[in-house]
């Protein structure tokens, strides 16, 4: 990703906490990752993150999906001999289509997106609701649109070792 594009995405991330009235320090306004997946469409498929505390036990991030943006599907894998990361997501602003194991729906509220899914169990997440995923959970998400803030409660994060749907997707952004 070209840093024009990657900065370009911290300031509408940023502009999305604000309207979700998400305070922020200085330090983690500077510390918004962005994920484009390795496809370079953040337009459709991306996600941007601000974790705010990793240890060996906990983790609390914020995220933010642009309207119509997908996180795509993937799960959380037994990473150095520890259960995959299970994870509580709470919608803070906008409208949160999570996809889960489960009876899938004949119709959704979301879109395919371009990428590979297997999963289309919805779960309709609205301001104050929340879901939480267990470990080893074939999962996506998509913002509706008006976009959504998600807060995410979790253990340890290791998503560089999450396994997704789609081998061609990767999770660490390279900014060139």
């Amino acid at each position: 990703m070209k840093k024009s594009t990657y900065d370009k995405y911290v300031k509408k991330a940023l502009e999305m906490y604000e309207k979700a009235g998400i305070v922020l320090s200085e330090k983690e306004k500077n510390s918004v990752e962005i994920a484009d997946f390795g496809l370079d469409m953040l337009d459709s498929i991306g996600l941007s993150i601000i974790t705010y505390i990793n240890t060996e036990r906990v983790c609390a991030k914020e995220m933010v999906l642009l309207p119509g943006q997908t996180c795509p599907e993937h799960m959380h894998v037994p990473t150095n001999s520890q259960a995959g990361k299970e994870e509580t997501f709470r919608c803070r602003y906008g409208k949160c289509y999570l996809y889960v194991e489960g009876e899938s729906q004949a119709e959704i509220q979301g879109y395919i997106p371009p990428t590979k899914v297997s999963v289309l169990h919805e779960v309709v997440l609205n301001p104050g609701d929340q879901y939480t995923i267990m470990p080893e959970t074939l999962h996506w998400f998509q913002a509706g649109p008006d976009g959504a803030v998600i807060s995410e409660f979790s253990t340890r994060s290791t998503d560089e070792t999450d396994v997704f749907t789609d081998n061609s997707l990767v999770r660490q952004t390279v900014i060139e």
